[in-house]
């Protein structure tokens, strides 16, 4: 029999939905062996009924529940309530689920200093209109999943690599064993590495990092932050190539920005990156800002409204 699986998307730009088409052929796999029950991306299966005559919102019941996306509604979280509560198994599909993503970068501010931005100019006053009608009302913050319902596996990254989406549902379905990378960008990148103390300050991303011809091995470019460019390596989790594979920023020369979110699920991107920076002898000061430390992991309480 096949398993269930019911699949939602909440504060989310569908990059993880496009991850899981991106299975290609392994999805053909897949399908065999599963039966969605529910998936905004594939198939049309409303909230209220097909004939939108329901009183609440239901989704069938399912052995697992994929959801990507944040949440920052009363909808998402009646959707994630609801998600919970008819699956079996829930996994966090992308970092807007696994840690807030861009969409907590919000936590910054207040609800009311983001509404005024959105609905007033600085030309203009500012307006006393807001949208209300039909239109779900807005939580305090950007929450990750595991703040508001019980997570049992999480799958991050912006997008997922089709790879561990794919690790991931083989695992569930009972095919092979869960293997993820526990480990940090760093830790799979083959640039050359001098040791500590080769820079005392960042310097901003304005110019290409040193290396050689375009088609020169990435294994003969020097670590980008000993070239004193922010990456976010040392305090992110592997995984954006694939299995195996060189992270992708690193393949485009450029520094990671820490879309996998933090090696440890409770780790915080921030002060794992001041601390690397210190520990190499890298003038903290030199940062520009700290915000982007947490760009990909501002939920559980990490960013909040800045004090006046």
């Amino acid at each position: 029999m096949a398993a269930r699986v019911a699949e939602e998307w909440l504060n989310a730009c569908s990059g993880c939905e496009i991850s899981v088409v991106d299975l290609g052929e392994r999805l053909l796999k897949v399908l065999e062996l599963v039966e969605f029950v529910h998936i905004p991306v594939l198939m049309d299966h409303k909230y209220y009924g097909q004939l939108g005559d329901g009183k609440h919102i239901h989704i069938p019941e399912a052995d697992v529940g994929i959801i990507s996306g944040s949440i920052r509604n009363s909808e998402h979280l009646e959707v994630a309530e609801e998600m919970r509560k008819q699956c079996k198994i829930i996994v966090a599909l992308g970092t807007c689920a696994t840690h807030g993503g861009i969409p907590a970068l919000a936590n910054s501010y207040e609800n009311l200093e983001i509404l005024d931005r959105y609905y007033s100019t600085e030309t203009t006053d500012k307006a006393d209109f807001r949208p209300s009608d039909g239109i779900p009302t807005l939580l305090d913050a950007t929450y990750a999943l595991d703040e508001k319902i019980k997570v049992d596996v999480y799958l991050p990254g912006c997008a997922p690599h089709p790879d561990q989406v794919f690790v991931g549902l083989a695992a569930l379905l009972g095919l092979m064993p869960l293997a993820l990378a526990d480990k940090s960008v760093c830790d799979t990148c083959p640039t050359i590495r001098e040791g500590k103390g080769q820079v005392k300050q960042l310097r901003r991303f304005l110019q290409a990092p040193h290396y050689g011809a375009p088609d020169e091995p990435i294994n003969q470019m020097r670590c980008l932050l000993e070239q004193g460019l922010l990456c976010m390596g040392p305090v992110t989790k592997a995984g954006c190539g694939g299995d195996g594979v060189v992270p992708r920023c690193i393949i485009a020369r450029v520094p990671c920005r820490g879309c996998y979110g933090p090696v440890e699920q409770d780790g915080n991107q921030l002060m794992g990156m001041l601390n690397a920076l210190a520990s190499n002898g890298i003038d903290i000061g030199s940062l520009p800002e700290y915000t982007s430390l947490l760009r990909f992991s501002g939920a559980h309480h990490l960013l909040t409204p800045r004090k006046k």
